[in-house]
């Protein structure tokens, strides 16, 4: 079973929509025990960052989130749900993220583009990413669809799995261990979302 995790912070029906159309047993929750006993879990998030942490506070499911990671059950973040597993964020001062991952989040820095980065973009998938993990099958430069004016910078630059340009260079998604992560929305992203969506489908737990 895959849990997406529901705790008044996400696009969840389209998130939804996109597994059930893969054929995934897929169940929505704003349980613990549903989280810890999911074979991957999916933390999506939309909004801003405080917001964000204040509601998965306020459901008492970071101790469940934490718990899972540790056990190694596969974990994909969407948007903010990619923010939050950070240390923090520029756009939330002073709020601690779920700090599962080190760095930090920081507002895109593009004066000539417009913010938010909203619409489609190519993206650029590292080398030691291509062919593996989320991006099994997917061709470099696929593109993908944003909506977003923040984005992270992992102290580790090694887990950054892809990037796109946006007057900067944008972590677009990141891969460490069972912690899988997506800035751009795969769920409405066409066949290539839904391709990285099966490929989170079929990762292998590391318990």
């Amino acid at each position: 079973m895959i849990t997406i995790i529901n705790y008044g912070a996400g696009n969840l029906f389209s998130v939804e929509k996109a597994f059930s159309a893969l054929g995934a047993d897929v169940h929505v929750s704003s349980e613990a025990a549903d989280i810890l006993s999911a074979d991957k879990i999916v933390l999506p998030g939309v909004g801003a960052f405080g917001d964000c942490m204040e509601q998965l506070n306020v459901s008492g499911l970071i101790p469940a989130i934490r718990e899972g990671v540790a056990r190694g059950i596969p974990l994909l973040g969407i948007c903010v749900g990619l923010q939050i597993l950070f240390e923090g964020s520029e756009e939330s001062s002073g709020v601690e993220g779920l700090g599962l991952l080190q760095g930090s989040v920081s507002r895109i820095a593009a004066p000539h583009e417009k913010i938010p980065h909203m619409g489609w973009n190519a993206l650029n998938i590292a080398e030691s990413h291509r062919e593996k993990g989320l991006f099994a099958g997917i061709m470099q430069d696929s593109y993908v669809y944003f909506v977003h004016s923040y984005h992270a910078t992992p102290k580790d630059r090694a887990i950054i799995s892809s990037t796109c340009f946006y007057g900067e260079e944008i972590t677009a998604s990141i891969s460490a261990g069972n912690i899988m992560a997506t800035q751009f929305h795969p769920e409405k992203s066409g066949d290539i979302g839904l391709k990285i969506i099966q490929n989170f489908i079929h990762q292998e737990g590391h318990t």
